[in-house]
């Protein structure tokens, strides 16, 4: 059994990924993939994560997840995903680390079925845009407040990476950029879930839709079908041309208006957060997915 575990993290896709792959599960199923719907798991998940604490579990606390996560025994791969799987978003952010206990919860995760291969996925998003969005959801009062004393430029996601790396030595990670997500979108679906590289998933430019406007989505869609590409480079010049011309600016442009940040300290963030994707490339074990 593999199971894939998608981390998140808060803020990027907005469980869009889930829901196309959702759209997508009797074709799945045919291939041994197996997508429960998360009301199927999550709760189960959190309360034996609770209960066992990273021991290995019984044989009848791994019957009960299975029922719950492999509709039948054809099943040899299964998605799950959550975004608070490493922490609550109130909590994502702890001591000046991103999800501090990462080791912990992804150890957790792996030791409840314990025989299973693993794989972690999870996207990162620039600390500039992130943290808005998260205090955002989090209906924080302000910087001052989320952050206390944490330098903003001192947050990295390299290290969560790294934890989730030394705690789960066996497990391999797939990360990527949430900015990058509309490029790669096919190859972000096919890490995870598994299938075949020739499978034709439905929906697949559903994401795309949400970010352009209607008459760009329906011009895209339509130069697709005169002209399909050969390749995955030339369909990621496409996407990335009709983005270019039909982007919802509403929907992919992000508002940074936070007390006491300026546009200096954006740009030093971002500057931060490029030699922190740098650092993760670098990273024995991590499958960095980029353009």
């Amino acid at each position: 059994m593999q199971i894939a575990y998608h981390l998140g993290v808060h803020c990027t896709d907005e469980e869009r990924l889930l829901k196309c792959l959702l759209k997508n599960k009797g074709k799945l199923a045919e291939q041994g993939i197996g997508v429960p719907g998360p009301g199927r798991y999550r709760n189960v998940v959190r309360e034996q994560m609770v209960e066992l604490r990273g021991r290995p579990a019984s044989a009848e606390h791994q019957e009960k997840l299975l029922g719950v996560i492999a509709e039948n025994e054809e099943i040899s791969r299964v998605v799950l995903t959550n975004p608070s799987f490493m922490a609550a978003p109130a909590r994502a952010i702890q001591t000046g680390q991103f999800y501090p206990n990462a080791d912990q919860k992804t150890h957790w995760l792996s030791q409840l079925l314990p025989g299973a291969q693993v794989e972690f996925f999870v996207a990162i998003r620039n600390p500039a845009t992130f943290l808005p969005a998260l205090m955002a959801e989090t209906k924080a009062a302000g910087p001052e407040v989320f952050l206390g004393d944490t330098d903003p430029l001192d947050l990295q996601w390299s290290p969560l990476i790294e934890k989730i790396r030394r705690a789960n030595p066996e497990a391999s990670v797939t990360v990527w950029c949430n900015e990058d997500t509309p490029l790669i979108w096919p190859e972000i679906l096919r890490e995870m879930s598994g299938h075949e590289p020739h499978t034709q998933l439905d929906g697949i430019y559903d994401f795309h839709a949400s970010i352009m406007t209607e008459a760009g989505i329906r011009r895209m869609l339509a130069y697709f079908q005169s002209h399909p590409p050969v390749n995955e480079v030339q369909r990621r010049r496409v996407v990335a041309a009709f983005l270019d011309k039909f982007a919802n600016e509403d929907e992919i442009e992000v508002e940074i208006d936070l007390p006491g940040w300026d546009e200096d300290l954006v740009e030093s963030m971002t500057e931060a957060y490029e030699e922190d994707i740098f650092a993760i490339e670098r990273m024995a074990g991590v499958n960095l997915i980029t353009p």
